[in-house]
């Protein structure tokens, strides 16, 4: 009798043990997205502020909490055609989850570095035609 309670004491030790790796799995928390930004702009133009201050509010909507499960890698570029291009390596070898990219510039300096990163652009008149 003795025997069949520590072969139960043992088997339940180990099927709880089993369970222990499922536990501490669980309680990570999950994984931090990183998004990339490219904007033609300075970052203290009101416009753009307003726009970037409209991308938070929508991620947050979304579930999507700014040094909780999502990290945003803002660059700004002054609509200079150099900074932009750097910006753009920059962005890419962070190799972030998606780059949001404003304008048929930013996003055509992307897109000459990477094809395997998504890129979002919500405004380019003509993106076929820019490229």
């Amino acid at each position: 009798m003795i025997a069949t309670i520590n072969r139960r004491e043992t088997i339940t030790l180990l099927g709880g043990a089993a369970a222990w790796p499922l536990a501490a799995r669980a309680q990570q928390g999950e994984r931090m997205r990183r998004v990339g930004m490219l904007l033609p702009g300075m970052a203290d133009d009101q416009a753009f502020q307003a726009w970037v201050g409209a991308f938070h509010q929508g991620l947050a909507q979304s579930g999507w909490i700014i040094g909780r499960n999502v990290q945003i890698e803002p660059r700004w570029a002054a609509a200079k055609a150099d900074d932009i291009r750097r910006h753009a390596q920059e962005l890419v070898a962070l190799a972030p989850d998606v780059i949001l990219a404003h304008g048929a510039s930013a996003v055509g300096s992307l897109l000459q570095l990477t094809r395997s990163i998504p890129i979002v652009f919500p405004i380019i008149t003509d993106p076929v035609g820019a490229g």
